[in-house]
């Protein structure tokens, strides 16, 4: 008969309850603190939601009323070092660690409030009302509050998707040699989703400084928790990745506060990351001013009963049971509270003249000026300026034939060597001699804790790239295998790294490199081949470029890690074994921002191309006699696109055919097509032409592979049917 052997975790998974004993030795200032923050938030809720029911809130306003004690107990006495994130509902981690910051040694609930904590709370209620002096003008609103100097690194309206972004807060901290950590803030819905369980397992197995805060609220929008899981005791998460973790009463903040405590201990000494999980509970419904049982999906009995365990109301009562205070002083607090909130609001709104008796408006100056819409979506390139850039025709250093895969290994060891801030992550990049192709050979030896092979797990490392680039200490260089796995991180591509900039304000930087290659042609089938550039053309925030030589290769990664912006650096596997001339000892010059490069002149017809399909673009020109000007792109993005080149190449030849290899439907071209025609459309004498690969995308059989993609054969024919179309002879 089988035997069986119990098998227990190695991680230590307790519940934390206060008892006597803890509450007759409790410090009276941080009891005082914990109360104040609490009800701070309160009274900040409250004025949410009631401007909200006036009709004043536009979108969403998530409240925490009744989740006070969580975020209070975790963030109240955190330094300034300590950086935080939360999600959709984060109201509240953001006011106490920003309170925290401009109190840092606590807050007496009988004194008078200070003009900078005034001044927080009507610049949190401007955010939240989209206003110009709000945290982030107006454009992040209740889920997009970030103060980077206060360690709010950003709430969230993604479920789940700021956790991989902490970890790179927290891999920051731990490389600079600080004891300093993140906590990351999200409820009972993201612990089931991939990027946080990703995450979990890339924090321990690097041992980063990072607590997984789980504000158990029991409810999604209508769901509970016990329909969502099997096991509803949420941080037991944490054990399958052998990171210790707590349970505890979020209702009560004392509590709360004494968990965070022994999680500060183990982070600070360098053991690696926490969970905790508290039991709290919203008192209102997802969004606006009523409860859930409204809705239908809890009891007003089940709401009364979780009310009558308030934590406000709770912590005040023990510290009048410890005398440390009165019931007086307490209404004293609440009244100076709320008249703080008075006003703030007072300082935001203003009679509506068109309205009944009572009602109010924003005031009409303290919007954003519309045309601040598109202001800081990227970087205004200063970090260019005095740049020196080169031609391979003008270099004056020595040139050598040379494998591009070999020169970008060389690329990015020389930047590695010149800048100590770039951090080099993605699968098997310490491995294997250089990843899966070279690309990486030789770094990790010379570079060792700045080439991380990271799991797996294209979400997690991706954020937590994103992360390191937001803290501002490290420039990190994130290296997908495969492009075509951006879409399983398409959350921390798109959502996140892409729209960081813009959406908190304008004024962050996001300074992340991302390296991809398209492996048309190796026989890797739909799901390993595509060419990305469409859909990052399609995406804001994103620079993109695309070198086609190892000369530019050099000078094109140069400029994307000095840039201040993420940028997508696309390679090709056809490339990788060529050779071309490429420096031997000076990798310090740059490619010109936004520059083209003309690789062949000509009149009859301007050929838009990049990455492989240079080459095949000439070698069409070449069997054909057309005689076309090939342009390659190398910068791709709408921003970034030099667009001087390409008009004065239209007005000569009166005519475009834009030439890549992939798929139709994620197509570059399509969007290039409608720009081009926008720009240009009384310069040309017929519709804009294209050779791209088929409809689907490449499948594994050789055949159908290559029937997939284009090559020279079919620019060959893109060339003989604008010459065709045009009325034109073929050869000149």
């Amino acid at each position: 008969m089988s035997k069986l052997i119990s098998l227990s975790p190695a991680a230590p998974w307790a519940e934390l309850r206060v008892t006597e004993a803890d509450w007759k030795a409790a410090d009276p200032a941080v009891l005082g603190t914990l109360l104040s923050h609490m009800h701070l938030i309160r009274a900040f809720e409250e004025t949410v939601v009631g401007l909200a029911l006036d009709g004043l809130v536009h979108g969403p306003a998530h409240s925490s009323i009744g989740q006070e004690g969580g975020a209070a107990g975790a963030l109240a006495m955190l330094t300034a070092a300590d950086q935080v994130n939360g999600s959709h509902r984060g109201h509240h981690h953001f006011l106490s660690k920003s309170l925290a910051y401009l109190m840092p040694s606590g807050v007496d609930p009988r004194a008078a409030l200070t003009q900078p904590v005034q001044a927080l709370l009507q610049r949190t209620l401007a955010e939240i009302l989209g206003l110009s002096q709000g945290f982030c003008h107006g454009r992040g609103g209740s889920m997009h509050l970030r103060w980077e100097k206060a360690g709010v690194t950003g709430t969230n309206a993604i479920v789940g998707g700021g956790v991989p972004l902490a970890a790179g807060s927290a891999w920051a901290h731990r490389h600079a040699g600080s004891d300093a950590v993140a906590v990351t803030f999200f409820g009972d819905g993201a612990v089931n989703i991939g990027s946080v369980l990703e995450t979990m397992n890339l924090a321990a197995a690097w041992k980063l400084p990072l607590c997984f805060f789980i504000e158990n609220n029991r409810y999604a929008v209508s769901t509970n928790v016990e329909e969502a899981t099997a096991e509803p005791r949420l941080s037991a998460r944490g054990l399958a990745f052998n990171i210790p973790s707590w349970k505890v009463d979020g209702m009560d903040v004392y509590a709360v506060h004494l968990t965070m405590q022994r999680a500060l201990a183990h982070m600070r000494q360098g053991k690696g990351p926490v969970v905790i999980e508290a039991d709290v509970y919203r008192y209102l419904h997802q969004n606006g001013g009523f409860p859930g049982s409204a809705f239908g999906y809890r009891s007003k009995e089940e709401e009364a009963a979780w009310r009558q365990r308030d934590p406000l109301d709770h912590l005040a009562a023990r510290m009048q049971a410890l005398g440390m205070i009165t019931a007086a002083e307490v209404e004293a607090l609440r009244a100076r509270m709320q008249a703080a909130m008075q006003q703030a609001v007072e300082a935001l709104t203003e009679a509506d003249p068109a309205g009944k008796a009572g009602k109010k408006r924003i005031r009409l100056e303290l919007w954003p000026d519309p045309g601040f819409r598109d202001v800081g979506l990227r970087g205004d390139l200063h970090e260019l300026d005095g740049a020196r850039c080169e031609e391979e025709s003008s270099f004056k250093g020595a040139l050598h034939e040379r494998k591009f895969i070999d020169v970008i290994a060389d690329t990015l060891d020389r930047r590695m060597a010149a800048d100590e801030r770039i951090v080099v992550l993605g699968e098997d990049v310490h491995r294997l001699k250089g990843g899966t192709n070279g690309a990486t050979r030789g770094l990790k030896e010379k570079y060792p804790t700045r080439v991380l092979g990271t799991p797996i797990s294209e979400n997690a490392f991706a954020g937590l790239g994103g992360g390191m680039a937001m803290d501002g200490r490290f420039r990190p260089v994130v290296e997908f295998m495969y492009p075509d796995f951006l879409w399983v991180a398409a959350d921390q591509v798109f959502n996140q790294i892409g729209k960081a900039r813009h959406m908190f304000g304008g004024d962050s930087k996001m300074p992340l490199v991302l390296r991809s290659k398209v492996a048309m042609g190796t026989g890797y089938g739909s799901q390993h081949s595509m060419d990305p550039a469409g859909i990052f053309a399609t995406s804001p925030g994103w620079r993109i470029v695309a070198p086609s030589t190892p000369f530019d290769y050099v000078g094109l990664m140069h400029a994307a890690l000095q840039l201040e912006d993420p940028v997508l650096v696309i390679e090709h596997v056809d490339l990788y074994a060529s050779s071309g001339l490429a420096p031997v000892d000076d990798f310090d010059y740059q490619t010109s921002f936004g520059k083209a490069a003309v690789r062949r002149e000509g009149s009859a017809l301007t050929v838009l191309t990049y990455l492989s399909m240079v080459r095949h673009s000439l070698e069409a020109v070449e069997q054909t006699g057309v005689d076309a000007e090939v342009i390659d792109l190398r910068w791709l993005d709408r921003a970034s696109l030099d667009w001087e080149t390409i008009g004065a190449s239209i007005r000569k030849t009166n005519n475009v055919l834009i030439v890549e290899q992939g798929a139709r439907g994620t197509s570059y071209g399509a969007w290039l097509a409608d720009e081009i025609q926008r720009r240009f459309f009384d310069w040309l004498d017929q519709p804009i032409q294209r050779v791209t690969g088929g409809e689907a995308s490449p499948s594994i059989s050789k055949v159908l592979e290559r029937a997939a993609c284009a090559r020279t054969e079919e620019v060959v024919e893109g060339l003989e049917r604008v010459m065709r179309e045009q009325g034109a002879p073929l050869r000149a």
